[in-house]
Formats: structure tokens, sequence, C-alpha cells
């Protein structure tokens, strides 16, 4: 019997079209964390577009650390868990906003509960404790730091430095509606596959924040630390806009000028200045004095 030769594809072929698999392969990974990123933006975004009801001035400017997740999904029946894929910042040594990396929020909740929920989560770090632990793996909210359902725009103003105990606020907007929520026990987490595919190979956490990944940020990615940018500067310039006018409130309302180092003197009236032209009738000399010999 005999036997028909198979042709065998070139290597140089073969080698080109796994080239090929594994660039298409990273391009829609690439593109699949970008919109992620570009909805972490979007939450953003709506929320600072009615200051009233959004995140207080005096902790998005106080802010250590901003993690978004879009589209969190809540579910259960009795039993229930929360699960969300989103972004994280932290604010660098010179006060802007580092590029992100990406993370998971992941936690169950007990009792009566029936349905599906999908809603935006936000969390604000006031402090640096915790940060190391979502840097080296994972974080538990509530037990690696405290954490307290956020207060939302003027409902915040009348609160004191001393009321803003909690290390970590956390809010969720769901159909619309922008409001604090509560979210012990869940657990923050790097994704590491997502930080690979938008920075590269072995890519930490620390060298995203740092400036030093492997390869550049996307467009979406720098958008989201923009959007930042732009959110903290309006925060900062509210915040001082407000102090300024309850300085000069309660300068006014203890009869006292708002600038301590200006003074106005009133004008002396007793000795108004006179208006009546001088005379130009030349002045007479005095006449000279005279002696008398003895």
């Amino acid at each position: 019997m005999k036997r028909v030769p198979v042709k065998h594809a070139p290597r140089r072929r073969l080698a080109f079209a796994l080239a090929g698999l594994l660039a298409a392969s990273t391009a829609i990974s690439g593109a699949r964390e970008d919109v992620r990123a570009d909805e972490a933006v979007r939450v953003v975004q709506q929320i600072q577009a009615i200051p009233e009801s959004g995140i207080p001035d005096r902790l998005l400017d106080d802010a250590r650390a901003i993690v978004v997740v879009p589209d969190t999904i809540k579910a259960g029946f009795f039993i229930g868990g929360r699960r969300g894929l989103g972004l994280m910042s932290v604010k660098t040594a010179d006060g802007t906003w580092s590029n992100p990396v990406f993370v998971k929020l992941a936690g169950a909740s007990f009792g009566l509960q029936v349905g599906v929920q999908s809603a935006d989560v936000i969390l604000v770090f006031r402090s640096d404790r915790g940060l190391e632990s979502i840097v080296n793996g994972k974080f538990t909210l509530g037990a690696d730091a405290s954490v307290a359902a956020g207060p939302i725009g003027r409902s915040a103003a009348a609160a004191t430095d001393g009321e803003f105990k909690a290390e970590i606020w956390s809010w969720s907007r769901a159909r619309g509606l922008f409001a604090g929520v509560a979210l012990d026990g869940a657990v923050l987490s790097i994704d590491n596959g997502a930080n690979s595919s938008a920075y590269g190979d072995g890519v930490t956490p620390r060298m995203v924040f740092e400036g030093r990944a492997t390869q550049p940020a996307s467009a979406s990615l720098v958008g989201f630390r923009d959007v930042l940018e732009e959110a903290s500067a309006g925060a900062r310039l509210a915040r001082t806009r407000k102090e300024a006018n309850a300085a000069a409130s309660t300068a006014a309302s203890m009869g006292a000028p708002s600038n301590p180092g200006t003074s106005v003197q009133p004008i002396d009236n007793h000795n108004p200045a006179t208006i009546t032209p001088l005379s130009d009738a030349p002045v007479e000399p005095a006449p000279a004095a005279t002696s008398t010999s003895p």
C-alpha cells in the first residue's frame, strides 16, 4: 500500500500564526480593561455632576486613595453576595493621583434578601492604613480598617473633623440614587490578571503607583486619573471658598473687619478744609521800626 505524504506547515508560518493569536488575545484583553476604566470614569463624572448630593468636598480633598467599582452585582436568596471589578488610585507624595490598578470587591451578606441588583460602589480612604494590605494582596473592610456609610453633599457641611472618624467611607449608587452603604466584611483584593494585561507581565501595584510599570497606561486609564484630578481640584476650590466665607461671616458677626491686617481711620471733621480762594492782592510789607536818639 502506497503511503501518501502529509504536508506540514512551515515552522515560520506556524510561528507567525501563534504570534498573531497572542497579539489578538492581548488586544482583546486590553480592550476589556479599558472598558472597565471607561465605566469608572462614567461613575465619577455622574456623581460629581450634582455636588449637592455627591461626595463631600472635605472627604474628597483629604482622600488618600479612591476605589471605584462600577456595576457591582449583589444577588442572593436569604444568603447573598456582592462582587465587582473596579479601579483604585492613590494620592502620591506631590498630591497628585497615581495611575490606577485593577481590584476586585467581594463579600457575603445574610438576612431576608431575594433578587439581583446592580450598583456602583465608591470607597474613599482617609488614611494610609490598610493600603499596604491591599498592595500586598487583599484587605477586609471593617477588620483591617474601620469603614462607614458615607455622608453625602450638604448633610456633611456642618460636620467637624472629629466626626469623620472612619478610615474608609463607602457609597453606593443604584437607579440614580447615591447614598452611603455599609460594606463591613467585604474583601478588596488586587486583580493581578487585569494589571498584567494593562501594564505588562510581572508588574506590581507599587510599580504602577510609582510610575514604574513596564508599559505605559492606556488613554482610558489616564482618563480615570485625570477625572480624579478634576474632582479633587473642584473639591479643594469649593472647600477654600466655604472656609473663607465662614471666616468672613464670623468676623462680621463679631463686629471685626474681615481682614485683621486692615484698619480704616475716620476723617476728622472738627477742622474742615476751606474752599475760599486766596486773595490776589499784594501783601503790604510791615513798617520798619524807628529808633530815637537821645
